[in-house]
């Protein structure tokens, strides 16, 4: 009796044992497959994949400049991208800034994170429209009384998830404290960096 008692004890602690095995190793397989799809997801939002529209908040880079600005990426229906630009800096009144798209989303340093001009397809810096002219080449925006300032555009250099070349999401967007003369490389000699947000994917 007691040796009978002895196997079923043990025949029931193999049983447990391998049920809680089982459980382990389909916990694992469902996070991992939970951790594919995180990091899937938040590649596809990143650049900004299935989107049409995009948007950027702007702060200011330096404690003596207040300012602040949105910048709206919508895709139209031709495959065009249009940017709808609003900026507010009040020190500036009445007088041009310029603003560019740079290369990277990171406006640590005032700003300067953000690296140079977005020029993927390696031109010359220049006017929006001429002959030679970086993809973040925006330009000037004249400011009112209240250094208030609004732009729009169109184009089909933009995109909002498509290739590298053409993806708006995932940069930064600039305000300098100059006008750009479109003729001085690498960047127009705009002056410095008074202002800066990150385009993300809506």
């Amino acid at each position: 009796m007691k040796k009978e008692n002895l196997f079923g004890m043990m025949a029931i602690a193999l049983i447990i044992a391998a049920g809680c095995s089982n459980n382990n190793r389909n916990q694992n397989m469902t996070d991992s497959t939970m951790a594919m799809s995180d990091t899937s997801m938040t590649d596809s939002m990143a650049s900004g994949a299935n989107a049409t529209m995009a948007h950027a908040d702007i702060s200011a880079t330096k404690t003596d400049t207040a300012g602040t600005g949105t910048a709206d990426f919508v895709k139209e229906s031709d495959g065009t991208v249009q940017l709808q630009l609003k900026i507010h800096f009040p020190s500036m009144a009445n007088k041009s800034v310029a603003v560019h798209i740079h290369e990277h989303g990171d406006c640590g340093d005032s700003g300067k994170m953000t690296h140079g001009h977005w020029n993927p397809t390696h031109e010359q810096h220049g006017k929006w429209g001429s002959a030679s002219y970086h993809s973040g080449d925006i330009g000037n925006v004249q400011l009112d009384n209240k250094g208030d300032g609004e732009l729009t555009m169109k184009t089909n250099r933009w995109s909002i998830g498509g290739d590298s070349t053409t993806n708006v999401v995932g940069h930064g967007i600039i305000v300098h404290s100059g006008v750009d003369d479109y003729k001085s490389q690498p960047a127009g000699n705009a002056g410095s960096r008074i202002g800066c947000g990150v385009i993300t994917a809506m």
